[in-house]
């Protein structure tokens, strides 16, 4: 049985690349290289992007051009929706002090997505948190909580009402003073899509793109059977998984309590903050898994839905179309919307 395992996950240094990358390819050999015919066989490359590996996977030689495409790909969209990037259209947009910046015309397209995601939400899920996500140091080895006064002059900021675009000018503008654009709760999955796009217009039939979790799996297998996704167990060795799921080319993205976190004082404090108290959110849930047939909107949903909890969340899964649900609760049991089956 071939599983491909859901995670989102960011390593903390790129000194731990190396290591990181040599155990995928190898669980990759041995998790591909059985039941599957040897006219079949995977090619996989992987690499450093968006502070996570990321591994793209074809199932025919002739198809190994199109992995130039998808790091391609990447490169360019890291250089367009990368915080970190200096000159990337996200930090421009945040270095301008409420300056309108022209942008490129796919930096329009996910910022719109991103907020019609806050309005879906009522702002539980809001792209201007940026200055808030940036005193959170997940990565730092010696942890330490922000200061609340920080995190009360961040959350004036954070209004995804105040993002103005203008479509005909390709310019976007940040209103409020103080405020940064983060798109990394919704990026990958964009990307996702445009390289499963890429992937089709170059006739590529099967495949496995993997955005450090964000799964979206390219028809079915090269033996007509559908793609075995593995969710992480929460808390458990990474390659663990609490389920699997059969995917034909549709998302599975997830996003937990589990994922990136730091322990302060016998506390877990973890990275997906309250846009109204703007400490992590207490939801009763280790996670959420989205299925859908977009990356993009299992990406957003995941967050959504792990923010408003169980009862809200399903109420807003039930009522999307081609949209389905896992959520894993602090006690472990898993609850799944109507027409999911494991």
């Amino acid at each position: 049985m071939n599983v491909t395992l859901l995670r989102k996950s960011r390593s903390r240094l790129p000194l731990r690349l190396l290591p990181l990358m040599l155990c995928f390819l190898l669980c990759a050999s041995i998790l591909f290289g059985c039941a599957i015919p040897r006219e079949a066989t995977p090619f996989s490359r992987s690499g450093f992007y968006f502070d996570t590996v990321i591994t793209i996977t074809v199932y025919d030689e002739k198809d190994l051009k199109s992995l130039d495409t998808c790091f391609s790909l990447a490169d360019r969209y890291e250089h367009l929706f990368s915080t970190k990037i200096e000159d990337s259209d996200v930090a421009r947009i945040n270095a301008a002090n409420g300056a309108p910046v022209t942008v490129d015309p796919e930096t329009i397209s996910l910022v719109n997505t991103a907020l019609s995601y806050a309005t879906l939400s009522d702002g539980a899920f809001d792209p201007t948190i940026g200055a808030l996500s940036s005193l959170w140091d997940f990565q730092s080895e010696e942890p330490a909580l922000p200061n609340p006064a920080e995190i009360e002059a961040a959350l004036k900021t954070v209004d995804y009402r105040k993002v103005k675009v203008d479509e005909t000018n390709r310019t976007i503008q940040l209103e409020c003073a103080g405020a940064r654009l983060d798109l990394g709760g919704i990026a990958k999955g964009y990307i996702a899509d445009r390289m499963k796009d890429a992937l089709m217009q170059e006739g590529v039939t099967s495949a496995i793109i993997n955005l450090g979790g964000n799964v979206l799996v390219l028809g079915k297998k090269p033996d007509g059977n559908p793609y075995k996704v593995g969710i992480q167990y929460p808390f458990q060795p990474e390659g663990t998984a609490i389920e699997t799921i059969d995917i034909t080319d549709q998302s599975l993205v997830s996003s937990g309590c589990y994922e990136r976190y730091m322990t302060i004082d016998g506390v877990r404090y973890h990275h997906i903050l309250d846009t109204k108290t703007g400490y992590p959110v207490e939801s009763g849930l280790l996670g959420v898994t989205i299925l859908s047939d977009r990356s993009v909107d299992g990406d957003a949903l995941s967050t959504i839905c792990y923010v408003l909890g169980l009862e809200d969340g399903m109420a807003l899964i039930e009522s999307l179309p081609d949209t389905k649900a896992v959520f894993i609760k602090e006690d472990e049991t898993l609850v799944s919307s109507s027409g999911f089956s494991f």
